[in-house]
């Protein structure tokens, strides 16, 4: 069971944010475009210089070692990176139960990068960030290059992670229809904090 807590937290000349996301909770997260939804999942995830607190259950990310925190609170952008030539590698040759949900077969692990689509990349990236257990997902419009059947598919994944393993969500979507399925609350972006969104 994980609770994600941030306290006063200001990146890039934005914020105070607080928020608090209860153990296997998602909450969805909308706003304009520029308002720095991006850039304040990157500051959770330790990515970017900040201010204020981030806390995981008890424990500052000051307390932690980063490669470790980032492991536990895990990010995924919303176009993931790719370093090696094959999928498989990605994975550290480690058996990925999450490739059949997701509509893949064993056989994608070895598949070239490059004959990837962006909507295999971004449900490759999922299922990639959860090899690792992370206690806390931060998910940015991570069906957004998606058909209805592979959004459904993502959505359900999530779900089940979080209710097996009591992860905290918080996922990043344009869209006022899936931020209503997948998240328990709204909250809406601004220059300086948190409003209530209704989707």
């Amino acid at each position: 069971m994980s609770r994600l807590q941030v306290n006063e937290l200001r990146t890039h000349g934005r914020g105070p944010y607080s928020l608090y996301i209860a153990d296997g909770e998602c909450v969805s997260l909308r706003g304009p475009s520029g308002a720095g939804k991006s850039l304040l999942l990157r500051a959770i995830a330790d990515l970017d210089p900040h201010q204020g607190q981030v806390q995981l259950d008890d424990t500052p990310c000051t307390q932690i070692p980063a490669p470790q925190w980032r492991r536990r609170v895990s990010l995924l952008p919303a176009e993931s990176q790719w370093w090696a030539d094959e999928v498989g590698a990605h994975f550290a040759g480690r058996e990925c139960p999450w490739l059949r949900p997701l509509g893949f077969g064993p056989e994608v692990m070895g598949w070239q990068v490059s004959r990837l689509s962006s909507g295999e990349k971004q449900r490759l990236a999922l299922a990639r960030a959860l090899m690792n257990r992370p206690q806390a997902l931060l998910l940015d419009e991570p069906t957004a290059s998606l058909d209805a059947a592979n959004v459904a598919a993502v959505e359900r994944l999530v779900a089940g992670y979080r209710t097996d393993t009591g992860a905290a969500v918080l996922w990043v979507s344009h869209d006022a229809a899936q931020a209503e399925r997948v998240g328990a609350r709204h909250l809406w972006l601004t220059a300086t904090g948190f409003e209530e969104d209704r989707p």
